[in-house]
């Protein structure tokens, strides 16, 4: 049996539509992304799954107990779910400790108990030497630590998360999202996060559900989105990309996958110029020019690959490597 099912949801406002026949049915210990644009229906979706809002149409299910429909929608407190904030919301008057305590209190647990768990979920967290400080007193990815603490302490059936990197510098940002698929495979909740940002997905996914205007364009493993996306939008959002057409026809052709040189290849060689170049560290970002043709494609090349601006060079652009998509 799965472990949360969403058939047919739908969520509108007046005559906007929110979210648009949404089904997806989520494996118990998988962790599901939600990536889209701002306005694609992602959050709202979550909070339906949180039961903050009811749907408009459709139902959801947690192990075979329907938890909401138009008609009815059991109360965020008892869906034995927890969620984590884009600001954390952890208790500015608490302690750290008292912080992931909390959930476990309000559930009338033994005071050993709570002593017992809070101490080892903040050796998780690596969190313990900081347990009597309070939330001002911290930085944003401890205050993130102590918001996935307090969540996963209290052993929910599902985790949901609302774009909780959004608030923290780059840096910190990649991190945790290691932070966070480590926290996963230790504890196997199953997880439905939500995202704009496509590191993120790739990085802590099992499966991502892409969204665009309130509807699913693709639901797959990071690694079959970016080699197959089925949408020109898929193609588009999941990394960077060409579109090329050939006989009518829509190809997504990605950077990396084309050869750039200054010699003319043995098959598929194109003469083109440089018309523009980027140095972004761990690669060079070409913007690659075919002779005859006005518009230019992206190449990615390695950092000891370089190219003057107005160099003539050959692209290798293989078939085999070209997408179709809608």
């Amino acid at each position: 049996m799965s472990k949360l099912v969403l058939k047919n949801v739908g969520k509108s406002y007046g005559n906007f539509e929110a979210v648009v026949d949404f089904s997806l049915e989520l494996k118990a210990g998988e962790f599901v992304s939600l990536l889209g644009p701002s306005g694609c229906g992602k959050t709202t979706t979550l909070r339906m799954i949180a039961g903050f809002v009811p749907p408009t149409t459709g139902s959801i299910a947690i192990e075979g107990d329907v938890i909401s429909t138009p008609n009815s929608v059991v109360p965020p407190e008892r869906r034995r779910m927890s969620m984590i904030f884009q600001s954390y919301a952890i208790w500015p008057n608490m302690t750290v400790g008292e912080n992931v305590a909390f959930g476990l209190q309000v559930r009338k647990i033994g005071r050993a108990e709570i002593e017992s768990r809070v101490a080892k979920m903040l050796d998780v967290v690596q969190m313990r030497a900081l347990k009597d400080r309070y939330p001002a007193e911290l930085s944003g990815g401890q205050q993130q630590r102590v918001a996935l603490a307090r969540a996963i302490v209290v052993e929910p059936e599902v985790l949901l998360l609302d774009e909780p990197l959004s608030n923290l510098d780059a840096n910190l940002r990649e991190e945790m999202r290691f932070e966070i698929r480590r926290l996963h495979d230790e504890f196997k909740i199953t997880t439905v996060y939500v995202t704009h940002d496509q590191g993120e997905a790739m990085v802590t996914s099992d499966r991502i559900v892409v969204m665009n205007k309130g509807r699913v364009e693709q639901v797959d493993a990071p690694q079959q989105l970016y080699a197959q996306p089925r949408s020109r939008f898929v193609a588009g959002f999941i990394g960077r990309t060409n579109f090329v057409e050939r006989d009518g026809k829509t190809y997504s052709l990605r950077p990396h996958s084309i050869g750039l040189s200054a010699a003319r290849p043995a098959a598929h060689g194109v003469e083109a110029e440089i018309v523009d170049r980027a140095y972004l560290g761990e690669h060079w970002d070409y913007q690659v020019k075919p002779l005859g043709e006005t518009k230019p494609l992206r190449v990615s090349t390695g950092p000891n690959t370089v190219y003057a601006l107005g160099s003539r060079v050959w692209l290798e652009i293989d078939p085999a490597a070209m997408v179709r998509v809608e």
